[in-house]
Parts: structure tokens; sequence; C-alpha cells
């Protein structure tokens, strides 16, 4: 099924059921997806969704550590619990050893050896791991291989 026509859905349910946090969050993709649609003059397909969805989730981190460090737990609780509704939208998160594991090949694959030639290495993962892991995750394990 299209990830259009699940995020209306999960809206209506979040609505029904009276979830203000989902139904909140949810309409906050729609919101985000209809300016996408604008840029781009068509609806916006699953990977462009999906980046839309990475985007609002790394949003919503940045927040929530501002919040906790200005003291506001209560609001980092709700961007936290945000966070946890959009990534339902996203694919399956890979684990640490898959991570890993897709960082050696394509390290291997490159022929990278130092931390100069982390960009060619950077190229071949975002696009394999791209709404299944955070980039600022996948940046330090390349870098940490890489010996940076």
């Amino acid at each position: 099924m299209e990830l259009y026509p699940q995020i209306e859905q999960a809206l209506k349910d979040a609505i029904r059921g009276k979830d203000e946090v989902a139904r909140d969050a949810v309409r906050m993709l729609l919101t985000a997806l209809k300016l996408k649609e604008k840029d781009i003059k068509r609806r916006p397909g699953d990977d462009e969704i999906r980046q839309v969805v990475s985007t609002l989730i790394k949003q919503r981190r940045d927040s929530a550590e501002q919040y906790k460090a200005g003291g506001r737990p209560e609001l980092a609780d709700r961007e936290e619990d945000e966070i946890r509704i959009l990534q339902a939208f996203l694919p399956a998160q890979l684990s640490p050893a898959e991570l890993e594991r897709m960082v050696e090949e394509a390290i291997a694959e490159t022929g990278a050896a130092s931390p100069k030639e982390m960009g060619k290495v950077m190229k071949i993962l975002m696009p394999k791991t791209s709404g299944r892991a955070d980039g600022k995750q996948v940046n330090e394990l390349v870098k940490r291989k890489l010996g940076g």
C-alpha cells in the first residue's frame, strides 16, 4: 500500500481515537507533504515521503535535545512521542550490527583508507540507509571506521 493513503488513514484513526499527540504529528506530516507537493508540482512518491518523514524526525530530535537542555522535560517527552509516531511511516530501522556490516562493505567497495575518502563511502551508503538509519549515526560510524 502506498504511504500517502496510510498517512491519511492514520490521521482519521488518531482523530477517532482522540489521540491528540498522534493527530498533531500526522497533521504536521501532511502539511509538510502538501508543501513538498507544491514544490515538485506533483504528489510525492514513497521515497520522497520517507525523506520528509526523516527530516521531521530529525527536527523533533533536535527540539527534544533543546528542551532537555532548557529544563523542559514535558516538552521533550512530547517531541519523543511524535518521533515514535512518525517512525511508523519509515521502514524498519537497521540494527547496529547491520549498519556496521553495510559500512564495512561500502569501505571495501570504495577502497577508502583514510578520513579524506569519507565522501566516497557516504555516497554509496546514504541511498542504502535512507530512512532506515540516522545520517548522523552513519557518518560517525564511517568516520570511526576510517580512523577519523
